[in-house]
């Protein structure tokens, strides 16, 4: 950071300084961890010497705590991608169904969002259709925040929900579909050729759950990518330019992703192997009823405690998914 020029360019540098931060985060929290550690291996030996209820208790809670945050740091270890620091740029798209999919997709959103809070994430909402009667048609969310896209990486794909429907008058049992993608934000480091002439842009008026230049102007954008049929909105911003930005950089992710899927997949057909690769396929059911139960079909990770799930209780589903790719 000394070095002549270091600061010439503004983003780069600041990029720096964050890794450098990132990594003195993780070195101090793991020498926390074993000056905890050390701690509670004396306050046993104390104990073995000499009983004592009350010290015993104590100790009992802070072996408790210290187990969860060494799982918390272990879990964090596991993300090793070039991107999995970046924040998340996370898209909900309900299925065909109306009123209960979309229904289904507000559920979801909650979810998201409360996993996020728990987390200390900041949650910014990028673009926000609404459903007809209830729920959503679309979101776009930016959850900010170190490793956001490493941990949110693993609900890229459909969800699908069975329950019975509030929306029929039959009490009849229905299943719904919602998709998940999940990209990394990226930063100006990262060189997406976009040509002009294969974007189609519109302007609208915006729609959401709130704010004061809802429907005011037409301030919110939304860009089609010809050749790839890509499309991304942004109505987070109060002028035309700056939802123009979001959303360029929205489809520069979407863009990236789609060339390391389709590199993906022609590795997986080199090997021979019978890879699904992308957003469409379906790895995670919520069952409401017959019986309550979340399952994760890729990693046979499942829980019985549905409301903990959708109240974002998701690190069981990460945790499992992070350490299937380590295998």
């Amino acid at each position: 950071m000394a070095e002549p020029g270091f600061w010439d360019n503004s983003e780069t540098a600041q990029k720096v300084i964050n890794e450098n931060n990132a990594n003195k985060e993780t070195y101090d929290q793991f020498h926390s961890l074993a000056e905890e550690l050390e701690e509670l291996e004396l306050m046993v030996e104390m104990l073995q010497e000499e009983p004592d209820a009350e010290m015993q208790e104590e100790t009992e809670a802070r072996i408790q705590a210290l187990d969860e945050k060494m799982k918390a740091y272990e879990l964090s270890m596991l993300l090793d991608g070039p991107y999995d620091r970046n924040n998340a740029i996370v898209e909900l798209h309900p299925g065909a169904g109306g009123t209960e999919s979309q229904d289904w997709g507000s559920m979801l959103l909650r979810m998201y969002t409360r996993w996020a809070e728990q987390h200390g994430y900041q949650v910014e909402t990028l673009d926000y259709q609404a459903g007809d009667e209830a729920g959503i048609k679309s979101v776009t969310l930016l959850i900010k925040g170190h490793n956001a896209f490493g941990y949110l990486k693993s609900e890229k794909g459909v969800h699908r929900l069975v329950r019975i429907s509030p929306f029929d008058s039959a009490k009849r049992r229905h299943t719904s579909f919602c998709s998940v993608d999940v990209m990394p934000e990226l930063d100006e480091t990262i060189d997406i050729e976009i040509n002009p002439d294969d974007l189609k842009i519109d302007t609208y008026r915006a729609s959401g759950a709130g704010g004061q230049h809802i429907n005011k102007t037409e301030s919110a954008v939304r860009i089609t990518h010809l050749p790839t049929g890509t499309v991304v909105a942004s109505q987070a911003q109060r002028s035309q330019l700056k939802n123009r930005e979001q959303a360029m950089g929205m489809l520069k992710a979407k863009l990236y992703q789609l060339e390391v899927e389709k590199k993906e997949q022609e590795a997986a057909a080199l090997r021979g192997e019978q890879k699904e690769i992308g957003w469409g396929s379906q790895i995670r059911s919520y069952v409401f009823h017959p019986y309550s139960m979340v399952k994760d079909h890729r990693t046979n990770v499942e829980t019985g405690n549905v409301q903990a799930v959708m109240d974002g209780d998701l690190d069981l589903f990460i945790d499992g998914y992070l350490k299937m790719h380590l295998q």
